[in-house]
């Protein structure tokens, strides 16, 4: 079958090749592990239990992740070993499974979240470039969605991500995502078993777009929104040909989308520490947990 689900709609039998995102049609991982350095409501004091995917369906230069979303490091694993994985990492504590960069599996997953269910939340944590389409067959399997807006101006999200399209879709599938979990929902440790938390990076010489990314949440999902700012941008991947992107942010860029965010009267904003824009923080793929 033609692969669709994705904005790429890249047409790939992916049983045969490997689609835009560089992988085929098996679950292809590269760590499963307890990660503490998520938001407080997703990691808590027993950590979030991350499972990353290898591949993607954005091209973002600067990623983070370089070596796993453009170089598809991984091990393929079957249905029945992802869900040893998850079994792990719940017996392990974790206050839940959280998804990294599922999107390009989101079908498999919708088809693996029928058959295996948990006692702990699932997270869908993706960089926003998504078919609302494709999220309605994950309408009552994932608890959580933690996606990514990463850019509101075509030019930026086509010169950094290969994708002039990213806000069409991702503003769409943002709205589906709040349109499935209304309502942010926590436990008497103050974890979230439930909702939406919007994360945005804030890119250097940026900041202008940050706050029209900032308008269009505040317009059109509400300040009651969970917010997450991130400042822990690093100069990383392919971006020799970016020298707007040859710095980490500085703290009055940090700041400035900081204030106006608390001005729009956002109920809940997380921040990071300048010290957070560090490689250290990079997690290791060498297949731990796989």
């Amino acid at each position: 079958m033609k692969c669709s689900i994705c904005p790429r709609e890249c047409g790939a039998d992916r049983k045969e090749k490997k689609g835009f995102c560089g992988v085929g049609e098996e679950f292809t991982l590269a760590r499963a592990a307890k990660h503490m350095w998520e938001e407080p409501p997703i990691s808590g004091s027993r950590g979030s239990g991350t499972v990353f995917f290898s591949g993607c369906n954005l091209g973002c230069v600067f990623c983070q992740n370089y070596e796993i979303s453009h170089n598809c490091r991984g091990k393929t694993v079957t249905p029945e070993r992802l869900r040893e994985i998850c079994d792990r990492l719940i017996g392990e504590g974790v206050h839940n499974i959280n998804l990294v960069n599922p999107t390009h599996y989101a079908s498999a997953l919708s088809d693996f979240l029928d058959k295996n269910s948990f006692s702990v939340p699932v997270v869908y944590n993706s960089g926003g470039y998504e078919k609302a389409e494709t999220l309605k067959l994950l309408e009552g399997k994932i608890q959580i969605y933690l996606p990514d807006l990463k850019y509101i101006s075509s030019d930026r999200s086509g010169k950094y991500s290969a994708a002039p399209d990213y806000f069409t879709y991702a503003s769409e599938a943002l709205t589906e995502m709040k349109r499935q979990c209304p309502e942010n929902i926590y436990d008497e440790e103050g974890i979230m078993q439930r909702g939406l938390i919007v994360r945005h990076l804030i890119l250097p010489k940026n900041t202008n777009q940050s706050l029209k990314i900032l308008d269009w949440i505040a317009e059109n999902l509400g300040t009651d929104t969970v917010i997450s700012l991130m400042s822990q941008y690093t100069p990383y991947g392919r971006v020799d040909s970016f020298p707007e992107l040859q710095r980490k942010i500085t703290e009055r860029e940090y700041l400035k989308v900081i204030s106006y965010a608390q001005e729009l009267g956002f109920e809940s904003i997380f921040t990071q520490s300048p010290l957070s824009a560090d490689e250290q923080y990079i997690p290791a793929f060498d297949f731990t947990g796989i």
